[in-house]
């Protein structure tokens, strides 16, 4: 059996600090990682970041940074002295402004987002595969892609270049808005070193049986 508790994020896409810590109070310590995402974020800011971190959990800040190099940089810092784990930042915003991100000192882990899960298009696996080389050559630590780019990526860059999963969904549930799906356990078997569950969990009777349940 695959142990998930230290490749699982739970995507805190609530509205309120109250719900979010809710979550947090029910699922820790069972859960090691939460999302703090643009739907958090914009209702509770960095309180929402606070509340995680005392709790003795890591946040994973999903921001998805696209800017002038200059104002992403600044935003990484910021995340710097808040103590997330690690963040995000949109690979189409280009080298110049992915290694203004990656030369922060004392920073955490950044992974570019390549093709967001709710996209399908012709030549994705390829457009990843290409976003993940530019990631690589700017000094980021990894990126965000689905489960069916995983393995490539891992072949092609290295089992050390961190790889993120979302879109992942247990057997049999509804894929909602997302395209590219996958169960965590074809995830992990595929090589992700994280995995990004937010409303089948978030919307489970029981949570914490749902996460035991899942491999």
């Amino acid at each position: 059996m695959l142990d998930i508790k230290d490749k699982l994020i739970v995507a805190l896409d609530v509205d309120t600090l109250g719900e979010a810590e809710k979550f947090v109070d029910k699922l820790c310590p069972a859960v090691n990682m939460f999302k703090v995402g643009s739907q958090l974020f914009t209702a509770c800011g960095p309180q929402a970041v606070q509340m995680i971190t005392k709790k003795g959990a890591k946040v994973f800040l999903d921001l998805k940074s696209y800017d002038i190099p200059n104002t992403v940089k600044k935003a990484v810092e910021a995340a710097s002295k808040l103590r997330v784990f690690m963040l995000t930042v949109h690979l189409s915003g280009g080298k110049e402004m992915l290694q203004a991100a990656a030369s922060v000192p004392n920073r955490p882990k950044i992974v570019g987002v390549t093709i967001l899960t709710s996209q399908s298009e012709d030549n994705t696996a390829n457009r990843v595969l290409d976003l993940a080389r530019l990631a690589k050559e700017a000094g980021l630590d990894g990126v965000v892609c689905s489960v069916a780019e995983t393995k490539m990526i891992k072949k092609e860059l290295g089992k050390d270049f961190l790889v993120v999963n979302p879109g992942i969904r247990p057997k049999d549930a509804q894929a909602n808005d997302q395209k590219r799906v996958a169960t965590p356990k074809e995830a992990i078997e595929a090589g992700a070193d994280f995995i990004v569950m937010g409303r089948p969990i978030l919307e489970a009777k029981d949570p914490l049986k749902l996460i035991e349940g899942l491999i």
